[in-house]
């Protein structure tokens, strides 16, 4: 009966993450998130599929986690503490996958109590003492304990890696690892895991671990020699980490001996009845699927038994309409080329030379560029003909001496040249990093093509633009990932670490996939209009961004620490407060018993609850209670915005100062917000609460080096201008020429008067107005009824005709295209505008109508700033430093007596920004200010 059974095992969770990773954000026709769905069945029928023309199985199962609570946590109560939970737009997708399994009639196994790789380790043994062969559908390295060649005329036991087209058996263990699968848990056990928590032992990585299995021969052993090892590092890291060695040799041993959920026979697979699948595929509206299932022609192969679906015929796209479908491309990373020598490195400046442009990317030992070190540079000038030339790597681990490699000092003086030369064009990836990188080394590199800013510029909203992401959106190609060469965790290594053979691979495939990117992306900016956006607003601040990020700003540390202590003594008041305000001590962080606190003990009314059974606690939901009078809600609010301020900007700035620069280095990302605007991070500056005196008191932290002061320069209701001038209304327009006061003039239209409070209220609506907000949306805004917020919308568009034409017009173009247009041509994609759930659609179009004047304020400031340090220096004013960029707000730092010139200098720059490419019907107003820190500056 054994004979020619071949037993699929589909790890499940991998299969899960990966879908849900690979595909933007897509709903299925109940508007349910469903991008998982999509992907998980798509990749389970190509699997079916590919497997069936090949010797496909005989019996297969998808295995997945029951739970994530297992025995392993009673063994040890961090295993898998650090794990993240998984992404809330996924959790409502599980179900559907087990729902989407079942539809191919193919057992979808789970087991409380166990892990989905216990599961399989059952399945396994069963299946070998039965005489059965066995694959497994992961790329798990805990499964590989499983793999087994079937010595002696033993059933074997391999592993399939569907994403690279990979099998692996004995030898790829082997070359992994450096031993057979029965040592690698022994080898798991010393260098630990950091996704799962598992201890092993510190500062031993997958090199080391593996050397010392190697030479000992077991876990114990080397534990029992750990005398004997001459590094003391790691004789005394072994010394003091036996026992958690030991546990984690446990937490990686796998269950073989459970009982079977299913018996083997019931995993035959008896054919794919349609009818199943075809009702599934009804009920998710994947009409691509759909369409295959129903009226595709049989392709050449098996049909499957059974009178079911022949799986052959099936190809099912995964990608959305937009971008392009991919391209499959070769990647033969066996033709890179490790640069080692002055001849080699020669040959490659000068075929670039000859070719006028070359790819570019850099690798160094950390992700933030300002303190990182070179580990070497990669170079591509044609598909497959790449290289990697390393100069600063050092050994991998305790065990190991640095390769040979070319001098750094020497291979950046042989670069320059080519890097300044401006009849060869440079491409990178988020090049503004390797800008930083060069000028460090005292290089200028020019002229830059940056693809990720392309990618950007042509399909910003419809997806990420990582490299990874655009490689197998593009090209179907997986690239090596970052963690398979460096680990994560505790355990990672730096890049300078890791072998050149493996670096090479690794780096050089960088730069040949740039290369490939711009060759599919490069035409499409003429053919697709974005070449304004691009070659005027984005591409010129690689190099603007890159000198921001090095300069940094200083922050000054005692003020910061005052404050923290100043923030933590009025927290603990606060809470003291909202114990007596709530009858009683409760964990105020706690949404849950926030909730019950307000609506049980306290007796509210009005309360609403979300999906999960527990009372909204939302900010919305609290300043509607504190607007009732509920001191609870406003103190709970109060201690909310304490606390996020501390953690968030307090605490964090002092540990984010620089200790060589002194000062703190964000980071500006040009493809981070959709609109166009440029975001920050390590740390968020884009974030800092301007509206409260306890938020404004964090900018006082920023201050200027001795004999300078900081200048704000931002523009004054850029955005209302600009609605002025698109919507084309001439009140507003002639407002602004005259320099009135736009909400006072609103408050007089709308209410017949400008008193403080018609003002305040004007001011709201002219804001709220543009960012699409609802009668509801203002109602609660300004604290009355729906009537009569609605009322105010209709007097609003009665005077302003030309607001409601170009939201209606706004709107329009967007459902017919996907996308709206800033002035400059940015474009906005907008998946969502057609969504058949009303949630999503609206969301989407109140981010459509304002998207084109948001986009467009931050295009006329980027212009500004691509232009600032120019026009500074032809001012002779090159100790003027811009240093930040926030929102619609540059800042400075300009020497003392200096201010007049430079004000003058800036506000002409960003005054004219739209220019010569635009003429607005309005004038773009700078108020600039300065003093001794950010805050005096306003």
């Amino acid at each position: 009966m054994a004979d020619g059974n071949h037993l699929y095992l589909v790890d499940g969770s991998s299969y899960i993450f990966r879908a849900y990773h690979r595909l933007p954000p897509l709903t299925n026709r109940h508007g349910q998130p469903a991008g998982a769905v999509y992907g998980y069945t798509a990749m389970l029928w190509k699997l079916a599929d590919s497997l069936h023309k090949a010797d496909g199985p005989t019996h297969m199962a998808v295995i997945l986690d029951a739970s994530e609570h297992t025995f392993r946590n009673e063994m040890y109560d961090q295993y898998k503490a650090q794990r993240p939970p998984p992404p809330e737009d996924l959790v409502p997708q599980f179900p559907l996958i087990r729902t989407a399994t079942r539809a191919f009639s193919i057992p979808c196994i789970e087991e409380k109590g166990l892990e989905a790789d216990d599961i399989i380790a059952c399945y396994v043994t069963a299946a070998k003492a039965a005489g059965w062969k066995v694959t497994i559908v992961s790329s798990d390295k805990d499964l590989m304990q499983l793999i087994d060649d079937g010595a002696e005329g033993g059933p074997a036991v391999d592993m399939l890696d569907t994403m690279n087209d990979r099998r692996m058996d004995r030898a790829y263990v082997e070359a992994k690892f450096g031993v057979g699968p029965e040592l690698v848990g022994d080898v798991l056990a010393l260098m630990g895991d950091s996704v799962d928590n598992v201890p092993g032992v510190p500062g031993i990585g997958p090199k080391t671990a593996s050397k010392l299995i190697i030479e000992h021969g077991s876990l114990e052993a080397v534990l029992a020699s750990a005398e004997s090892i001459k590094q003391p590092k790691l004789r005394q890291n072994l010394i003091d980490h036996a026992d958690n060695a030991r546990l984690s040799r446990k937490l990686v041993e796998l269950v073989c001996d459970a009982n079977l959920p299913e018996p083997l026979e019931d995993l035959a697979l008896k054919g794919i009845p349609p009818e199943p699948l075809k009702a599934f595929l009804e009920d998710q509206g994947f009409k691509t699927m759909l369409s295959r299932l129903t009226g595709g022609a049989p392709a050449a192969g098996r049909s499957s038994s059974g009178g079911g679906l022949d799986l052959a015929a099936a190809s099912i796209a995964t990608k959305p309409a937009a971008p392009p479908e991919p391209k499959a491309i070769t990647v033969d990373r066996s033709k890179y080329e490790t640069v080692t020598d002055e001849v080699a490195l020669d040959r490659w400046i000068d075929d670039a030379r000859t070719l006028g442009l070359v790819a570019v990317d850099t690798e160094t030992d950390c992700i933030d560029c300002v303190i990182a070190r070179l580990a070497g540079i990669s170079l591509a000038v044609a598909p497959n003909r790449a290289c990697y030339i390393p100069v600063g790597h050092s050994g991998a681990d305790l065990l190991s001496e640095a390769p040979d490699q070319l001098p750094m000092a020497l291979v950046l003086e042989k670069l320059k040249p080519l890097f300044e030369d401006p009849a060869v064009l440079k491409i990178g990836h988020n090049f503004k990093y390797d800008w930083v990188m060069f000028d460090k080394a005292g290089i200028d590199v020019a002229p830059v093509d940056d693809t990720m800013i392309m990618s950007f510029d042509l399909e910003a909203g419809l997806h990420g633009h990582g490299m990874d992401e655009l490689a197998k959106l593009h090209f179907d190609h997986e690239c090596i990932p970052f963690k398979q060469l460096c680990g994560t965790g505790k355990s990672q290594i730096t890049f300078d670490k890791v072998p050149l053979e493996d670096a090479t691979e690794y780096a050089a495939e960088d730069a040949d996939i740039t290369l490939r990117l711009w060759q599919r992306l490069k035409p499409r900016i003429a053919s697709e209009t974005v070449t304004r956006v691009y070659e005027r607003v984005d591409r010129p601040l690689v190099a603007t961004i890159g000198r921001m990020e090095r300069r940094g700003i200083k922050v000054d540390r005692d003020y910061l620490a005052g404050l923290s202590k100043d923030f933590s003594e009025e927290i603990a008041r606060l809470e003291e407060r909202i114990y007596m305000a709530a009858c009683g001590p409760f964990t105020i962080g706690s949404p849950q018993q926030l909730g019950e606190v307000l609506y049980g003990r306290l007796g509210l009314k009005g309360g609403r609850k979300g999906k999960s059974g527990q009372y909204s606690t939302d900010v919305n939901e609290l300043e509607r209670l504190a607007g009732e009078g509920v001191e609870c809600a406003r103190l709970v609010l109060d201690w909310r915005q304490l606390t996020k301020l501390k953690n968030t900007y307090t605490d964090a700035l002092q540990a984010q100062i620089n200790p060589e620069t002194r000062r703190v280095h964000t980071s500006f990302s040009l493809s981070g917000a959709q609109t166009g605007r440029l975001s920050s991070n390590e740390p968020n500056l884009q974030n800092i609460p301007i509206r409260t005196e306890v938020g404004r008191k964090i900018r006082d932290a920023f201050v200027a080096e001795p004999g300078n002061v900081l200048m704000s320069a931002d523009y004054s209701q850029i955005e209302l201008r600009l609605a002025a001038h698109m919507a084309d209304v001439p009140q507003l327009k002639q407002a602004f020429r005259d320099g009135a006061d736009i909400h006072s003039m609103t408050a007089e239209e709308l209410f017949g008067s400008s008193d403080r409070d018609n003002r305040n209220k004007a001011k709201t609506v002219n804001f709220a107005i543009l960012y699409g907000i609802s009668s509801w949306g203002l109602a609660g805004r300004l604290g009355i009824g729906r009537d009569e917020g609605k009322a105010i919308i209709d007097r609003y568009f009665e005077r302003f005709p030309g607001i409601r034409l170009y939201i209606e017009q706004t709107l329009q173009f967007a459902r017919e295209n996907g996308f709206t247009r800033t002035l400059f041509g940015r474009k906005t994609h907008f998946p969502n505008i057609r969504a058949s759930n009303p949630s999503f659609r609206a969301g989407a179009e109140r981010a459509a109508v304002n998207a084109p004047i948001q986009g467009t304020s931050a295009d006329l400031i980027k212009r500004a700033m691509a232009r600032m340090d120019g026009a500074l220096a032809a001012a002779d004013l090159d100790g003027v430093k811009m240093l930040l960029q926030v929102h619609d707000e540059l800042v400075f730092e300009v020497p003392e007596g200096r201010e007049e010139e430079a004000a003058k200098v800036v506000r002409d720059v960003m005054g004219s920004a739209a220019e010569p490419s635009l003429k607005l019907d309005v004038p773009l107003d700078v108020e600039v200010g300065w003093g001794e820190h950010w805050g005096a500056a306003h």
